[in-house]
């Protein structure tokens, strides 16, 4: 696979030059979508039926951006442990300047020592990782989901959550990453488990899938 996706990197780093520390800034576009797609993400322990609700768990925030799901998960009191991850160095900086107190880590999960992450997490949220495709083609990106998504599930103590575009859709962009679920299905069910949820029921055009160990 080639580093195209690269680009899409890049894409976010232009968008924090331009619009600074808020939600544009990682390209969504306004706080209240934003803020439900962050509970969203987390609901992947509530719906887990093997999950202890007295448990605290390790999430790992995977293509964490600005930190903006730990800033969520502060003001909302959720009781877990947060770290971030991101391939952009630029990211990286701006949360370890935030955010002191928490694990920040640059990283490239298809190319790095995955050791870097150190505690092997309960749980990875990637949330807006696989939105956006910019200038890549529909197969190059479907490459680059699933190579991610085979990686993410291999790292996880119990499971993942990812969104991406719905195709029920009133149209499409071209530089978005619109997902038909039976291709979702297909993969997940052929590579990785039976275990998993699809949510579509949160009033964004996209969904957002849960796979579980």
């Amino acid at each position: 696979m080639g580093g195209g996706y690269l680009d899409i990197v890049k894409h976010y780093e232009d968008c924090f030059s331009t619009h600074g520390n808020n939600c544009k800034g990682v390209d969504w576009p306004n706080r209240p979508d934003a803020l439900k797609r962050y509970k969203i993400m987390l609901d992947v322990i509530r719906f887990d039926d093997n999950a202890d609700a007295n448990a605290r768990y390790g999430i790992l925030d995977l293509g964490c951006g600005l930190g903006h799901m730990y800033e969520y998960m502060k003001s909302t009191g959720f009781p877990h442990d947060y770290s971030g991850a991101d391939i952009s160095e630029v990211f990286v900086n701006e949360c370890r300047s935030k955010f002191p107190e928490v694990s920040f880590v640059r990283l490239d999960i298809l190319k790095d020592d995955i050791s870097l992450l150190g505690r092997k997490p309960d749980y990875i949220i990637m949330n807006g990782l696989f939105t956006e495709k910019c200038n890549l083609s529909y197969e190059d990106m479907k490459e680059y989901f699933e190579a991610f998504i085979k990686k993410a599930y291999e790292l996880c103590e119990k499971g993942i959550a990812f969104n991406v575009m719905s195709k029920d859709v009133d149209w499409e962009r071209d530089d978005l990453f619109h997902l038909p679920l039976s291709e979702l299905s297909s993969f997940l069910t052929r590579d990785l488990t039976r275990r998993y949820i699809i949510r579509n029921d949160y009033g964004l055009y996209e969904y957002t899938t849960y796979v579980y160990k």
